[in-house]
């Protein structure tokens, strides 16, 4: 099987996801895609006619962030019609997605030059979006699926993983953060995104909290508590009630907030990717090999306990272990999710989101898991290691799952 190599990766900073407060939010989409598309070529003077295909993830794809937003947003770019482009939405998991499924078609010698990547403004009205299976009365007396806050505080209130405990991992997240922002780790990846005049729209990390503790935390409301009780028509379900068709005896402790949850920003992340023979003849130094790709499903009722089963695949896939994987990264959806990544797995949380998560800088749903690889990428590089791992989980209950090997 053919190799797959990283040449390159980089991302916008991630805006507040919000109208009129966000430095992005202003900005249409196909923009913020561009604006990384544009920063690829400048940076490693490919010639975008030889792109086989641009494979781009945003989960809400209504409105603005319809209509193929990766073929849109390479056209906005000036990349050559040649180009071609798709959008896909694995939700949370697009991202990683994009990435998997490029790097699958290089190592399968089908194509030899690819971008994957993703871009998510959450700032954007999102009229039309039902909730997951709210539409099909059937699947959900299969599977009921709530909403994905209402899920976290679901698992933490059956692994009995209290809010204290969340709430140190999310002040940890914002102090690693602020540490990784200003000692520069970032700025390998980082772009700047301009506005169409060409003045400066962004260029700098808008969302963390550097002052955040675990007593400040503590005095946040929970979140999801009037959520569960919510039905998206009067004769609909409640969330809660929805987890009690699978739980019935679970009695669920409200322990997520805004502080311990991830982020709402608006951003966009890409990797280019090429064949060893196509970098070769045109100079593209590699900086990582895709070692290995995977995707699971769990149950979609709690919706977000993929990523260790998938993480475990992935490393099978790979033919390695745990040990032999020198930084994880796995999305800080929800302070439980990466809580329990680390507790199941028995990680050494100093090879874990090293450089803070989602809850300190923001969850741009189907740009994330580019912006983790990059992430990892540039962290096995400034730390002269070896293997990095990156999963997350996914609507539906799904976790897809990378290991990259630094070259």
């Amino acid at each position: 099987m053919p190799d797959v190599f990283i040449i390159d990766a980089c991302r916008t900073p991630r805006g507040i996801g919000k109208q009129g407060k966000g430095a992005l939010a202003h900005l249409h989409p196909q923009h913020l895609g561009s604006t990384v598309l544009r920063a690829l070529v400048e940076r490693n003077g490919f010639d975008t006619a030889d792109v086989d295909d641009v494979v781009w993830g945003t989960s809400a794809q209504v409105s603005e962030q319809s209509g193929d937003l990766g073929r849109m947003a390479a056209l906005d770019a000036g990349y050559d019609i040649k180009a071609s482009g798709v959008t896909l939405d694995r939700f949370c998991g697009s991202g990683i997605t994009s990435t998997n499924i490029a790097a699958n078609a290089v190592m399968a010698g089908m194509e030899h030059l690819v971008i994957s990547g993703g871009t998510e403004m959450m700032s954007l009205p999102k009229k039309g979006l039902l909730p997951i299976g709210a539409n099909n009365p059937h699947l959900q007396d299969l599977h009921p699926q709530p909403h994905q806050g209402v899920c976290a505080d679901a698992i933490a209130s059956l692994e009995g993983i209290p809010r204290t405990a969340l709430d140190a991992h999310a002040a940890e997240s914002q102090a690693r953060a602020h540490r990784a922002i200003t000692e520069g780790r970032f700025e390998r990846s980082l772009v700047p995104v301009m506005n169409p005049d060409g003045t400066l729209a962004l260029d700098h990390e808008e969302f963390p909290r550097p002052s955040t503790t675990a007593e400040s935390l503590a005095g946040l409301p929970p979140s999801f508590e009037a959520v569960a009780d919510y039905r998206h028509t009067e004769d609909a379900p409640t969330y809660r009630e929805l987890v009690a068709r699978k739980f019935p005896d679970l009695t669920i402790e409200h322990v997520h907030h805004a502080g311990n949850s991830s982020g709402v920003v608006d951003g966009a992340a890409a990797i280019l990717m090429a064949s060893e023979d196509y970098a070769k003849a045109h100079g593209l130094r590699p900086r990582a090999r895709v070692v290995a790709t995977a995707n699971m499903g769990d149950d979609p009722t709690l919706m977000l306990n993929a990523p260790v089963p998938a993480a475990r695949k992935v490393l099978d896939k790979a033919g390695l272990t745990l040990s032999d994987i020198d930084l994880f990264e796995i999305n800080e959806a929800f302070a439980v999710v990466s809580e329990k990544f680390m507790r199941d797995l028995d990680l050494d949380r100093d090879k874990v989101n090293v450089n803070g998560g989602a809850m300190a800088l923001g969850h741009p749903i189907g740009a994330t898991g580019a912006i983790l690889i990059g992430t990892v990428l540039d962290e096995l590089e400034r730390r002269d290691q070896q293997f990095g791992l990156i999963t997350m989980c996914a609507g539906g209950g799904m976790a897809p799952a990378i290991v990259i090997e630094r070259v």
